[in-house]
C-alpha cells in the first residue's frame, strides 16, 4: 500500500501541508509519526478520509493532455481476473470505474491507495499515474 507525506496529501486536496498536519493532530486524518522522517499517511487511511469528502482537486503534478474530463483521486479497488481488471478511483465527489486489460493494470502495478487520474474520453476511461 502506498504512503504519502503531508505535502503530497496537501497537493491532492488543494490545501496547505500545515492544514494536513493539523487534521492529523486532530484525528480527522490518521497518520504515523516516523522518528526522524516525519509524518506519513497510509493510502488506506487516505481512502477512508476521501470517502467522506465532497470536493475534487487536480494536482499540478498530474500529466497534462487534451482530455478535459479528468478526475484525480485515490484508487479504492482493483479487481483482476484472467483478461480484464476493474479499477475504481475515488475523486470526490465522483467515483469513476474503469475496465481495462489485466496486462495494463499489471504493467501500471495499480493498487488500492495509489494516486491516479481517470481520463474520460467518450465511453473510454483511461487510468494514468503521476510522474515521479
Amino acid at each position: 500500500m502506498a504512503t504519502y507525506k503531508p505535502s503530497q496529501v496537501a497537493e491532492i486536496l488543494g490545501v496547505s501541508p500545515d492544514t494536513v498536519r493539523r487534521w492529523c493532530e486532530e484525528g480527522r486524518l490518521r497518520s504515523t509519526e516516523n522518528s526522524g522522517r516525519g509524518r506519513s499517511i497510509d493510502g488506506a487511511d487516505l481512502v477512508d478520509y476521501l470517502s467522506n469528502q465532497s470536493t475534487a482537486y487536480e494536482p499540478d503534478s498530474v500529466l497534462r493532455q487534451s482530455a478535459r474530463n479528468r478526475f484525480t483521486g485515490i484508487i479504492t479497488r482493483v479487481e483482476r481476473d484472467k483478461l480484464v481488471a476493474i479499477v475504481e478511483v475515488h475523486a470526490p465527489p465522483h467515483r469513476v470505474v474503469s475496465m481495462m486489460t489485466r496486462e495494463a493494470a499489471d504493467e501500471l502495478d495499480l493498487q488500492p491507495g495509489d494516486l491516479a487520474t481517470a481520463a474520460v474520453k467518450s465511453t473510454n476511461v483511461v487510468i494514468e499515474l503521476p510522474t515521479t
